[in-house]
């Protein structure tokens, strides 16, 4: 065990709570040992989308049964731990909060290394976690609270190309989810409606493909589908199925074009430093649409780059991809105290202008 290096990762930025056990020799691949995530759509169900008060009391009572699985899962006992990461931020604060304080009872008590990671670091480095990915390549990081592409260029050193000014996708397809009276999470329910409708039915805008750069915007696409639902409403007095169908069919096909037409011009601006292997990334929730995912494969063929995602259960939130980035960081040399604060905001391009504006608390994104 002595060339070994064990990270405990702990995540609880959202709606998800979890804890993941990684194993790395000096000079070998990361292993994950364990992952243990515990969701919490049922508690939120009725809401409509996350309440941040119950979120952050769900993970004060799981954060310890989640090391207590993952530590099972894995056959070792916390005397084998030789660090502690955990999510410091971005994300809703009470959750953030709460796995902090965690990490820092078990790293005081142990003894150990604490790492505070920064979440959106552990989506960007997740490809180098599963596939190896050499430095530097291209993220698409799109998920329900997050879009933006990342130049990944070292485990700190993140250039920001665009981002969404406004709703990210995931966010955009709970809202539309809501709208049309599918269940939650949204993504997948508007996926799978999506493939029984037809996509030319309703025309929805493509925000700022009229502008130059990768900025995006998902908001007016959500307020075109209110307006379109309404208008078959008033026609016909409800919705059918298949209206339902085709208006998921018409936002999806939406969502898919900007964020190819971004893609693009993220891979062109990329390309145009010549990376020794050339290699797009993408993470996040809505990575696992397989719409998006087949339309960014297509994409990354035709201008000879590698695509690679992330098996789903590391594309959405989860501890493993935060023991890796913990992992990195300490690789580096760097590691916190006692005075690790928990961050609502954490823009990984600190040089990059803020995208949703900013005020007390810093950049937003």
């Amino acid at each position: 065990m002595n060339n070994e290096t064990i990270i405990l990762g702990l995540e609880s930025s959202c709606d998800d709570t979890a804890a993941a056990i990684i194993r790395a020799d000096a000079d070998g691949s990361p292993e994950i040992l364990a992952s243990i995530v515990h969701g919490q759509t049922e508690l939120h169900a009725d809401f409509g989308g996350v309440v941040p008060e119950i979120a952050a009391r769900a993970h004060a009572e799981k954060l310890d049964i989640c090391v207590e699985e993952a530590l099972a899962a894995s056959g070792l006992a916390l005397r084998d731990v030789t660090a502690i990461a955990v999510t410091a931020g971005p994300g809703l604060i009470g959750g953030v909060l709460s796995g902090v304080m965690c990490a820092k009872g078990l790293a005081a008590g142990l003894g150990l290394p604490l790492v505070g990671v920064n979440h959106l670091a552990g989506h960007a480095l997740t490809p180098r976690l599963t596939d190896q990915v050499a430095f530097p390549y291209l993220m698409l990081l799109v998920s329900g609270g997050h879009c933006q592409f990342l130049i990944a260029r070292g485990p700190e050193d993140f250039s920001r190309l665009g981002g969404t000014i406004d709703d990210a996708p995931g966010e955009a397809f709970d809202k539309t989810a809501r709208l049309l009276g599918l269940p939650q999470p949204g993504g997948p329910s508007v996926q799978k409606a999506a493939e029984q409708g037809d996509p030319k039915k309703f025309r929805f805008p493509r925000p700022l493909l009229d502008r130059p750069g990768c900025d995006m915007s998902f908001s007016g696409l959500k307020t075109a589908l209110l307006r379109a639902r309404d208008a078959v409403i008033a026609e016909k007095g409800g919705l059918t199925e298949q209206d339902r169908a085709d208006l998921c069919a018409g936002f999806q096909a939406a969502v898919v074009d900007v964020l190819a037409e971004k893609t693009h011009r993220a891979l062109v601006e990329y390309l145009a430093e010549n990376p020794a292997q050339p290699l797009l990334a993408v993470a996040g929730g809505v990575a696992a649409n397989t719409a998006i995912r087949a339309r960014l494969e297509m994409l990354c063929a035709e201008h000879g780059v590698t695509f690679t995602a992330p098996p789903l259960a590391l594309c959405t939130d989860n501890a493993a991809m935060i023991a890796y980035a913990g992992l990195e960081r300490l690789r580096q040399g760097l590691s916190d105290d006692m005075t690790l604060v928990a961050r609502p905001r954490w823009p990984l391009d600190k040089k990059a202008p803020a995208l949703l504006g900013s005020g007390k608390k810093g950049a937003k994104a």
